[in-house]
């Protein structure tokens, strides 16, 4: 099981309409668009490391990070937490 979801940090609505249509709950959405805005392609790793410094994201973890962009393009890749 997915324990959190990283996405680009582009627009609070879409992160929520996103994760609601795909039923993600809220307590495992990584979000640092409060604090940063919009930060582009650097929003996923701010984010990540935001969670880690958080402690929500233990070794074993399945981490689910997400981007997407212009027009229809989106990316997305599954890494299992090995810590540090």
């Amino acid at each position: 099981e997915i324990a959190l979801v990283v996405p680009h940090q582009a627009n609070i609505r879409i992160i929520q309409a996103a994760c609601e249509r795909l039923g993600i709950a809220e307590e495992k959405r990584a979000t640092v668009l409060h604090n940063t805005g919009n930060t582009s392609s650097a929003s996923v790793p701010l984010a990540l490391c935001d969670a880690l410094d958080a402690g929500r994201v233990q070794p074993g973890d399945l981490v689910l990070l997400v981007g997407f962009g212009a027009g229809m393009t989106a990316a997305s890749a599954v890494l299992r937490w090995g810590g540090a």
